[in-house]
């Protein structure tokens, strides 16, 4: 059945391959922490363990979110690794890094999902999307409180 909720069918096609890159940038953060939980040490490890919980409870959450808006565009969301490799800005590194270079990877991370998520915005404005606009408002907001959250623990 075709779909007819008034945006064109070029401008869905760009809205969730755009919003494809954001779910690829937030799972591939989302393992990164949770791996980051399992493996912190050191003196801040009760309160890193415990953030970096809260951290990827709330990005599970978001890429159901983020996959839902891209099926409701009437195109598939990507859900493998393969995938996620090549669409994410995130990159995984070899080893477990110390708690303070977690810390400053998941900052990179945190930021790497906004800019991600802030460049569909023109994508947004063209189809007028206000539906995609509110879903990348919210997930900007939230990566951009984490970001300076977790940077502040690297303040000296």
């Amino acid at each position: 059945m075709d779909i007819d909720i008034g945006i064109n069918q070029a401008d869905r096609k760009e809205l969730a391959e755009g919003l494809s890159r954001v779910l690829a940038d937030t799972y591939t953060l989302y393992l990164k922490t949770h791996n980051y939980h399992w493996n912190v040490t050191g003196p801040m490890f009760q309160t890193l363990h415990l953030m970096f919980e809260n951290q990827y409870t709330e990005l599970a959450a978001a890429v159901d979110d983020l996959a839902e808006r891209i099926r409701s565009l009437g195109y598939p969301a990507p859900g493998t690794y393969k995938a996620y490799a090549e669409l994410s800005t995130i990159k995984e590194e070899e080893g477990v890094p110390t708690a303070k270079e977690m810390i400053a990877n998941l900052v990179a991370g945190q930021e790497s999902v906004v800019k991600t998520a802030r460049s569909l915005y023109p994508a947004v404005d063209k189809a007028n999307d206000e539906a995609t606009g509110d879903l990348l408002t919210q997930r900007i907001q939230l990566h951009e409180k984490t970001a300076w959250m977790l940077r502040s623990l690297l303040e000296e």
